[in-house]
């Protein structure tokens, strides 16, 4: 009895293949904000440069998520001046067009019951854990969101 309560505890971590499909970089393409994106990363990181219309379609069009993300990090002093007030935000609505339009990770996100989700980033104290496993671990926290929002009929 003891060893299904401890396995019921432990936390759901991104980078097991198992829920790799929460990751960012995962391959779900998403419909988000009238556009087609090949991951939920290019429309995260172009939505950094929604005011400049020719950046978004360059992030949007790279071939993969991390050149995406690499583009967004060259351009970063054209990013828009809101963005640290908005961010929180804009990830949670492209995550939670993500799990709408894809059955799987809404069948995922079910599997992970009441466990915490946790990206473990060892390099992102923001979005994830960090090197002290003690970060403030956002995209997870924005899953257990979604998570209750998805079992309550909301999604």
């Amino acid at each position: 009895m003891t060893d299904s309560v401890e396995l019921i505890s432990e936390p759901v971590l991104f980078y097991v293949q198992e829920f790799y499909c929460f990751d960012n970089f995962s391959a779900f393409a998403v419909v988000w904000r009238g556009s087609l994106w090949m991951t939920a990363e290019h429309a995260y990181q172009a939505s950094k440069f929604e005011h400049i219309s020719p950046l978004w379609d360059i992030i949007r069009d790279e071939i993969s998520a991390h050149q995406a993300k690499k583009t967004a990090e060259t351009y970063k002093h054209q990013m828009r001046r809101d963005w640290l007030d908005v961010r929180l935000a804009i990830m949670e609505e492209v995550l939670r067009a993500k799990l709408a339009q894809h059955e799987y990770v809404r069948r995922k996100l079910l599997e992970t019951g009441e466990r915490r989700i946790i990206e473990s980033s060892p390099d992102d104290s923001f979005w994830g854990w960090g090197p002290n496993k003690d970060g403030e671990n956002h995209l997870g926290r924005i899953w257990m969101k979604l998570r209750g929002e998805l079992r309550e009929g909301r999604i």
